[in-house]
């Protein structure tokens, strides 16, 4: 029986391990990024963060019933690279940001679905709407991030954008 047990643990540690959870306290490592391929295929990116979110709900066929939706941001480890020869603290702090803005975006995805949607029904007519919109955002938002610091190399304007990433997550604080 402790085999089994075992063997379960270690199996889902392996299937499960790869995701970070986003949390105020934990912090992405270098460790954390275990792809082998630069999926980016840019010579000059340094590292990929692969991060998003997550959702599940639980709803009931009774469309006046309420619904239960949770929404997590997530790190992919094992989709998300770096070159070791050109790796630094700098860089770290820049993905880091990309995590962090996954949050800000989830945060305002959770807010505008408690506003939204309360029963089955409001799930089935409003999520996805709300969801895709949502998703737009937050893909624009990673995308003029690394425009506009040239992937963390602009100093000035990294701490732009560490500032606007700080204060999103404290604005959206109670999502």
């Amino acid at each position: 029986m402790k085999w089994i047990f075992l063997a379960c643990f270690l199996i889902s540690n392996i299937v499960f391990g790869q995701k970070i959870y986003w949390a105020e306290n934990v912090k992405l490592n270098w460790n954390n990024f275990k792809s082998k391929i630069n999926n980016q295929r840019g010579a000059n990116v340094v590292a990929y963060t692969n991060c998003g979110w997550i959702y599940s709900y639980v709803k009931s066929s009774n469309p006046k019933a309420p619904i239960k939706i949770e929404i997590q941001t997530v790190f992919n480890e094992d989709k998300s690279w770096k070159d070791v020869k050109r790796i630094n603290d700098y860089v770290l702090l820049h993905e880091q940001k990309h995590f962090d803005a996954a949050e800000v975006y989830a945060r305002k995805l959770r807010k505008e679905v408690a506003e939204k949607i309360k029963t089955s029904s409001d799930f089935d007519r409003y999520f996805k709407a709300i969801y895709n919109r949502n998703l737009k955002e937050y893909q624009d938002f990673q995308r003029t991030y690394d425009g506009e610091t040239k992937n963390g190399m602009l100093e000035d304007k990294q701490s732009e954008y560490n500032r606007i990433i700080a204060e999103g997550l404290e604005k959206y604080k109670s999502y």
